[in-house]
C-alpha cells in the first residue's frame, strides 16, 4: 500500500505525527510512505525509517511572493511531485484548508477530520472520507486515531513511539554528561518563561554541579542565552542545525523547555524533560513520552491560547508566571532526575 501524509508544519506538529506512522508500519510493514512537509521541518522525517520520499514545500515563503514563486517554477514542481504517483490513501493530518487543497491535488482517496473535529470548517468538504475524533484528546492521540481509522486497524493502546531512537542510538554517550540544556526560545511571547527565573534557576543548577548549555535560533534568542549564561557561567552554543541540536539533547542529563518544537523533539528522543506551560494547554499539546513532566501556571485565565496577554502591555511578563517560580522548577527537576534510571 502506498500512502501520502500531508503534515506541513510546525516542528512540534510534525513530531506529533511520527507515532501514528510507527503504528501504521507495525500493521503494514511494507507500507510505502511519501510525506508533504515544509522544508524547514523536514529533517526529522529523514530519521524515521518509514518515510520513503519527502516532498518539500516552502509555502510560508512562497505566499509572501506568490508570483515570483510561480515564475521560478516552485508551485509547478510541487504539483508535478504530488501528481507523480497514485496513492491508495492520502491522509491530511494538518486539517487546514491549505493542507486539504494540497491533498486535493494528489491522486488518491483523501482522508481527514470530520466537521466538528477539524479546526477548519471548509477542509472536510475536500475529503472523500471524514473521521470524527474528540477535540479533548491529546494532539498525538488524535493523529494516531486518524491513521487507525483511515488505514482500518484498531487504535493501539501502547505509548507513543516516535521511531527515532534507532537512528540516534549510535550517537549516545556511555553516560549522559553533567549538563542541563535550556530550551528558552519559542514563537509566542506568552510562552516565554521570564528571564530572571531562567537566571535564578541557572545559578541553582550551577551550585548543584551542573553546567548549563544554551542553544538559540535568532538574534533575540541569542541575547537571552547570553544573559542567562552570564548569570550562571553557562555555555552559549554556536549556531546549530536540527541534527546537531538533537545530538546535544540526547547526551544531556536533562532538558528544561518552554512550549517549543525542540521540547517535543526532546520527548521524541526520550530525554528527561521538564516542560513549562503558560498560555498553552499541556493536556492537549504537551510533550509525551518517557521521562516527561509538565508544570503549568495556575491562573484564572490559563491556558488562554493567546499570543498576547491581555493583562499586560506588549513585552511585559504575563502575571500567570508568578505561579511558576525557579524554586518550584528546581524542586520538580530534582524529583524528575531521581526517577530516571541511572
Amino acid at each position: 500500500m502506498k500512502i501520502l501524509i500531508v503534515k506541513t508544519s510546525s516542528l512540534g506538529d510534525v513530531i506529533h505525527t511520527l507515532p501514528a506512522l510507527t503504528d501504521a508500519l507495525r500493521v503494514y510493514p511494507d507500507l510505502e510512505v511519501d510525506w508533504l512537509v515544509e522544508k524547514n521541518f523536514s529533517e526529522p522525517l529523514r530519521w524515521h525509517k518509514g518515510v520513503k520520499r519527502i516532498i518539500e514545500i516552502e509555502f510560508r515563503k512562497w505566499r509572501k511572493t506568490p508570483w515570483q514563486a510561480w515564475q521560478q517554477g516552485h508551485w509547478q514542481s510541487v504539483y508535478k511531485q504530488l501528481r507523480q504517483n497514485h496513492y491508495d490513501i492520502i491522509i491530511d493530518a494538518q486539517g487546514l484548508l491549505k493542507s486539504a487543497l494540497m491533498a486535493f491535488v494528489a491522486k488518491g482517496k483523501r482522508h481527514g477530520l470530520a466537521m466538528g473535529s477539524s479546526r477548519d470548517p471548509v477542509a472536510p468538504w475536500l475529503y472523500h472520507h471524514r473521521h470524527a475524533i474528540d477535540w479533548q484528546t491529546h494532539a498525538i492521540e488524535r493523529v494516531r486515531q486518524l491513521f487507525a481509522k483511515a488505514l482500518h486497524y484498531p487504535m493501539p493502546n501502547t505509548e507513543a513511539d516516535y521511531g527515532l531512537q534507532a537512528f540516534f542510538n549510535p550517537y549516545l554517550s556511555a553516560q549522559s554528561a553533567q549538563y542541563i540544556l535550556f530550551l528558552h526560545g519559542t514563537t509566542w511571547d506568552t510562552k516565554l518563561w521570564p528571564l530572571p527565573e531562567w537566571q535564578a534557576l541557572g545559578q541553582k543548577l550551577k551550585k548543584a554541579g551542573y553546567q548549563i548549555r544554551l542553544p538559540w535560533g535568532n538574534t533575540v534568542e541569542k541575547e537571552r542565552a547570553e544573559a542567562i549564561a552570564k548569570a550562571c557561567d553557562g555555555q552559549v552554543l554556536p549556531p546549530l542545525n536540527l541534527r546537531e541540536i538533537a545530538l546535544e539533547l540526547i547526551n544531556a542529563q536533562a532538558v528544561i523547555a518552554v512550549d517549543t518544537g525542540l521540547g517535543h523533539l526532546a520527548a521524541a528522543l526520550s530525554v528527561p524533560t521538564l516542560s513549562l506551560y503558560g498560555s498553552t494547554d499541556a493536556n492537549k499539546t504537551g510533550t509525551r513520552g518517557h521521562n516527561q513532566q509538565h508544570l503549568s501556571v495556575q491562573y484564572h485565565c490559563a491556558p488562554c491560547l493567546q499570543q498576547q496577554c491581555r493583562w499586560v502591555k506588549e513585552g511585559e511578563t504575563p502575571p500567570c508566571y508568578n505561579t511558576l517560580s525557579d524554586n518550584y522548577v528546581m524542586q520538580t527537576l530534582q524529583s524528575l532526575l531521581q526517577e530516571v534510571p541511572s
